[in-house]
């Protein structure tokens, strides 16, 4: 297998493999209507759903090729990471997938910008008080508890994970605007949560590996926090949920 013609072959099967997936996962039409109505935009036109199909495919599109080579690239490297687990290669994929979108998405639009909408908009319009404390709070605490532990390896890939989170966070509030501004915000609020969500998450599953108690409680309260933070909230923001 260490072979050129077994490096190609493995290559060319997990290629195959990877194609197969993005066509399961590729989006249409049904996918982006149902995530704007999970984030608050009720009965979205044909403008706002060609948007949110095309947020989709920004993330989904690369999730195949990373979820084959996130736990490959390190190996090929020569690098000692901890046993990978089907939960850490997913939380990676979407951070990782979820970051690369957000940096293309940083292009600015062929179409007309909202430049007096841009002025306006902060952290708080997407992402609300009590979901930055909470997150900060609980990502801390992992980040605490790697500390004591002494778990280099384990502490730099959360700090990592977390860094991303927040780099999401952020590029997805700079993003130029594009589509209409309903839609826009919606999946602006989507990516901003979500992304928390997932660093909370990832920080959670490396730190709190212990098989006793005061691990598995730190396990079970990031896992309450995830949820909370990642969930949609049902309706856009106050002050733009009449705007489209």
């Amino acid at each position: 297998m260490h072979s050129l013609g077994g490096w190609l072959g493995f290559a060319f099967i997990m290629g195959l493999f990877g194609l197969a997936i993005l066509i399961v996962l590729w989006p249409g039409e049904r996918q982006g209507k149902r995530v704007l109505a999970r984030w608050g935009v009720a009965e979205p036109f044909d403008a706002e759903i060609e948007v949110a199909v095309r947020y989709l495919k920004r993330r989904r599109f690369w999730y195949p090729w990373l979820w084959l080579g996130l736990p490959v690239l390190p190996r090929l490297a020569g690098l000692d990471l901890p046993e990978s687990n089907t939960l850490g290669t997913i939380f990676a994929t979407l951070l990782s997938g979820g970051l690369l979108a957000e940096l293309l998405a940083q292009r600015p639009s062929r179409g007309p910008r909202r430049e007096a909408l841009l002025e306006q908009r902060g952290i708080l319009d997407f992402v609300p008080a009590w979901v930055l404390i909470l997150t900060g709070a609980t990502e801390l605490a992992a980040i605490v508890n790697l500390g004591f532990s002494v778990a280099g390896v384990r502490l730099v890939l959360a700090v990592a994970a977390i860094a991303a989170s927040w780099l999401i966070l952020l590029l997805a509030v700079r993003r130029p605007a594009t589509g209409p501004e309903r839609a826009d915000l919606a999946l602006r609020c989507r990516s901003a949560r979500v992304a928390l969500g997932l660093g909370v998450g990832a920080a959670a599953g490396l730190a709190w590996i212990g098989g006793n108690l005061p691990s598995m409680l730190g396990f079970v309260v990031s896992l309450a926090v995830f949820i909370a933070i990642a969930s949609p909230p049902g309706k856009l923001p106050a002050k733009t949920a009449h705007a489209g």
